[in-house]
């Protein structure tokens, strides 16, 4: 299960469709690049805790820019999410 938090940053990229930067994604919706980095950190598929998270999103930096976007898996599921909301 995840936050509604998380969930509202996934629809966030769905719906923007290209990579976003982190600060960028936090002014959209209110929130501190660092409040969106740890919240998406974890629907990334690293494993925490020994468990490995869902694959939907992906972070990369570029030119020291945190930027993050969905996965294929992550697009999937947005899709089921936004066709609800």
């Amino acid at each position: 299960m995840i936050s509604d938090l998380q969930q509202t940053l996934l629809l966030a990229l769905y719906r923007e469709g290209k990579p976003v930067s982190l600060p960028k994604l936090g002014k959209q919706l209110g929130l501190s690049g660092s409040v969106v980095m740890r919240a998406l950190a974890t629907l990334g598929d690293a494993a925490i805790a020994g468990q490995p998270g869902p694959g939907w999103v992906r972070l990369d930096m570029a030119d020291a820019r945190w930027t993050a976007s969905l996965t294929e898996a992550g697009r999937l599921q947005c899709a089921e999410y936004d066709h609800a909301a």
